[in-house]
Parts: C-alpha cells; structure tokens; sequence
C-alpha cells in the first residue's frame, strides 16, 4: 500500500476514490503475494522496517530513547518491546501524543455500551486487545489506513472471488470501526458479539442469506450443533481468535460441509491469511516476522520457535518494532500457489500454553509444546467429545473430559495413561493429573478456549 494523495479525493468525490485506491491496493496486494520473493522480498522488507524506525525515532518520545545511539539500519540489533513496555510508556510509545488514561477511558465507554463504532477525534481507531492473560493492550490505527481494510480482505482473506458479493456473519468479542470499514458495495458484514446466543446466530444467519461464517473455533463449533437450521449452505467458514486443533479443524468440517480456512489475525497486524491452497502464509509484505529459537536464531522450517518477534511495517501510528508476541508456531516449506511468502504450517498456541515440568532426574525443568499435548489426549481413545488440559502448578493437572454420553468412566483412565506415557518419554516427573466430567472453561479475560493451558508462570518459559 501506498500513501494517499491529500488533494486528490476533493477532486474525483470520495466514494470514487475510495474505490479507486481500494482497486489499486487489491491488485498491488495480490501482485506482492503471488511474485515479490528472495532477495527483492528481503530488500523490501528492510526498506520498509528503515522507514518505520526512522519515522518512530521522530515522531515517538520513547523511541527515541530507547534507540539513542544505535545504528538504525540494523533492525535485528534493535531491542525487542513487548506489551507490557509499551502499556507503561503509551503516551510516548505511540506517534500522535495520544494520552493512554483518554485512550483507555474511550475504548471502555465503547465496550460497555457495545457501541464500537466512532472514531476517536475522528481521526482514530481505537480498540483493546483481549488480554488473554488479563493484561488488556491499546491498539490504534489511523482512519486513513483503517479505510482501505476492504481491499486488504478482498485480496489476503483467502476468500475467492467467486463468491462475490460477500454476505458475512462475523463473530468476536469486540468489534471496532476498523472491522466496520470491510461493510463495502461488494461485501454485507454483520457483527455479532462472540456470546450471542446460538440461536440467534442461526436466526442472522438464515436473515442475512450468509454465504461467509467467520467466527473462532469453538463458536465454530457451537453452531455447528445446530448446522441444520440453517436454510442455505455456507460457501466458506473461517477461523481466528483460537488456535485451530486437528479434531476442530474436522468437527467444524463435518458438521457445516463447508471449507474452513484460517486467518492469524492479531492485535499487532494481519499476521497471515490462506491462499488459494488453503495454506495459512505470512503477509511477508505488511509485517516482517522473526521466528526464533531458543539461542535467538531464525527457528529452522518443522521445528516449533521458542520466540516470535513481529515488525507491523504500515502501522506508524503505534509503531511496533520487534514487538514480541506470546504466540508459538512452525514455519513450513513451499506452496502449490506458488507464493514466495513464507507457509505457516502450524499456530501452537501461546507461550503460556508450554508445560513445564520437573525432570526425573532433577536435571531442571522440561517443557512440552502444546500439540504434543493435544495430540496424546486426542490419540488416547475414540470417546472425547470435548476436552481441555489445564497445568495449575509444577505437580498438578487437570482434564476436563466430555465424552460420549455414559463413557466417561472407561475414557477418563485411558487419558490419564495417555499422557503419563507422554511424561515418561520426555522424563519428567509424574504429577498429580485430575480428570474430572466438565466442559472446557472459556479464559474469564478474553472469552477465548484454550485447550491447552498453563495457569501459573515459569522463570525460564520464552517472554
């Protein structure tokens, strides 16, 4: 994307050139995706991240101190930021000497009163991250950039064309102008507060005559319940917000016939989006994105990163430079659409999603990603319906199990040998493991399921 010409919408009307700039973004945006590659993808990228640096250093207090005499054309020498730095610094981390306590005061107004659609000063998109973990962050965008959002998900959403004009049921927690913005001639978006009930989701649906349903996972799943009410078949479903395990991923499936696609959508950017193979890419050209190991190298294609660090190299407004996300995933190799954009091959979950526990022989403590996790639960019997893996502290876990009605009995026992045969190869110590009959508990901060999870910190697990 390119900056807009102030004195050209006077000229033409602003509806023309919106949808002027909105053509001349879909086609530099899928132009990028299916041929900027190699070296030229490198080269740009870094110009990019330059650009970013030297406009933050300018414009933002607390860049500025914090890059005072350092090189600023060696980005992977720069220190990294995480959300809490920039929660505590926000009135001179972002660009426009926005007061945080204004901010904040503005977005909880929106949130209680469920009316999401305003501008701050008409100028600003201002939003709040979920905060999984409790700890809510400020996203701002300028209008400007949140205006061309509709050609952004017309040519990175993985939606094909065909199905124009779109007529989108869209499920969250929050929704904001930004989101709004995508509601265009060629695309009908209505939004629906994450705990509408399912019903009522059904009955949108059905009145909208939807041919696209995007929602998280395990709403995904809720309305997948009632899939036969609805009156004409979805064309497409797509997920975000959750990480999309296998036994989701064929549960949502079955129940709607319908496609399912990913999108990695985050607080710091539109991180990925699939393609027309169905394989969730990075958007190599709107963020640059630093999977690393546990030594701070680039993680190697199939090996799970230990730290994940995101440049957003559009978002000048609240600059985000090796901002460090909690998230985990593996990068893959190659695509049949043939984009030179890096695959994402698998979303983990997030750091706090790692287990740590003590090693059998008091060598230290050993982690385990989530989908090794997941997967010995998934492969312990035939009987799960539902399920979630909770570590409460170094010697304790919990599983909540629903099972097939009157199994829970013969599955619960078959779980627990499952994942004490997943401690024994890994040599950890046994803990105390829990398998209680209860449904997966939603996070009470974000209103998000995470299957996996661990509810108490470790020193050594990744930042």
């Amino acid at each position: 994307m390119t900056p807009a010409q102030p004195g050209l919408p006077r000229r033409i009307g602003r509806a023309a050139w919106l949808g002027l700039r909105g053509l001349f973004d879909f086609c530099l945006l899928a132009w990028r995706r299916r041929f900027l590659r190699g070296e030229r993808l490198r080269r740009y990228q870094q110009r990019q991240a330059r650009r970013l640096v030297r406009y933050a250093v300018e414009h933002s207090p607390f860049y500025r101190d914090l890059y005072s005499g350092r090189s600023l054309d060696d980005l992977a020498g720069l220190p990294t930021v995480d959300k809490q730095i920039m929660m505590d610094r926000f009135s001179d981390f972002n660009t426009a000497g926005l007061d945080k306590e204004e901010l904040i005061e503005f977005a909880l107004a929106m949130e209680h009163s469920r009316d999401f659609l305003h501008y701050f000063r008409e100028r600003y998109v201002v939003g709040l991250s979920s905060g999984t973990s409790g700890s809510k962050g400020l996203v701002l965008t300028e209008r400007s950039l949140a205006e061309r959002l509709p050609a952004v998900f017309l040519a990175r959403s993985g939606v094909p064309l065909r199905l124009l004009p779109f007529r989108i049921v869209f499920i969250l927690r929050v929704h904001n102008q930004a989101f709004a913005n995508i509601d265009s001639p060629l695309i009908t978006l209505r939004y629906l507060h994450s705990m509408t009930p399912v019903e009522r989701i059904v009955d949108e649906i059905n009145g909208l005559r939807a041919n696209l349903l995007l929602a998280p996972p395990s709403v995904l799943r809720l309305i997948g319940a009632q899939a036969d009410r609805i009156r004409e078949p979805l064309k497409l479903l797509m997920c975000y917000a959750e990480v999309l395990g296998d036994d989701d991923d064929a549960a949502i499936r079955q129940a709607f016939g319908a496609p399912l696609i990913q999108l990695y959508q985050a607080s710091e950017g539109l991180i990925g989006s699939s393609c027309s193979a169905g394989r969730l890419h990075v958007n190599e050209d709107l963020v640059l994105l630093e999977a690393l190991d546990e030594h701070g190298q680039p993680a190697p294609p199939g090996t799970p990163c230990h730290k994940l660090l995101v440049t957003n190299l559009y978002n000048r407004l609240q600059p985000l430079i090796r901002y460090q996300l909690n998230d985990l995933l593996v990068l893959g190799q190659g695509c049949p659409c043939g984009s030179g954009f890096r695959v994402i091959e698998r979303v983990l979950g997030r750091s706090d999603d790692l287990f740590w526990l003590e090693r059998s022989d008091g060598s230290g403590h050993q982690y385990l990603f989530p989908d090794i996790t997941a997967r010995y639960v998934m492969n312990a019997c035939e009987l799960v319906r539902e399920y979630q893996v909770e570590q409460t502290a170094y010697d304790r876990v919990v599983v909540r199990l629903v099972t097939l009605p009157g199994r829970f009995a013969e599955a619960a026992p078959l779980v627990e040998q499952s994942l004490r045969r997943l401690l024994d190869e890994y040599g950890c110590r046994q803990p105390a493991i829990e398998v209680v009959e209860q449904p997966p508990q939603l996070n009470p901060h974000s209103q998000k399921l995470r299957r996996i999870a661990r509810s108490f910190a470790h020193p050594d697990s990744p930042k």
